[in-house]
């Protein structure tokens, strides 16, 4: 017999379905498919941001954490360097929208 109980706690500990990654590519990149676009990329790496600091609040001695954090930060960054240098509007509303301060 099949648990799925188990089954329940470990989809609640997901916090990044393929539906929710769909969504995030269909809000930011103009559709689901798309899903190399620099907006969106930006916008996945952001929510992964959001839900490793919200992790680290409770769990303060968990290093390895917090460097896959500073690793996504730095991602995020240099991606938003390169949508700043090409095209200035793009990055104003990437950083309206997701509100990321700068």
């Amino acid at each position: 017999m099949f648990n799925f109980a188990f089954l329940n706690k470990r989809l609640e500990k997901m916090y990044l379905t393929s539906e929710v990654k769909k969504e995030i590519f269909k809000k930011n990149g103009g559709s689901e498919k798309n899903t190399g676009s620099s907006e969106s990329q930006i916008a996945l790496f952001t929510h992964r941001i959001n839900h490793l600091t919200g992790h680290l609040k409770s769990n303060k001695k968990d290093f390895g954490t917090q460097r896959a954090l500073l690793n996504l930060v730095g991602k995020r960054r240099s991606l938003l360097d390169y949508v700043k240098k090409n095209d200035i509007n793009r990055y104003r509303k990437i950083l309206k929208d997701l509100d990321i301060r700068r």
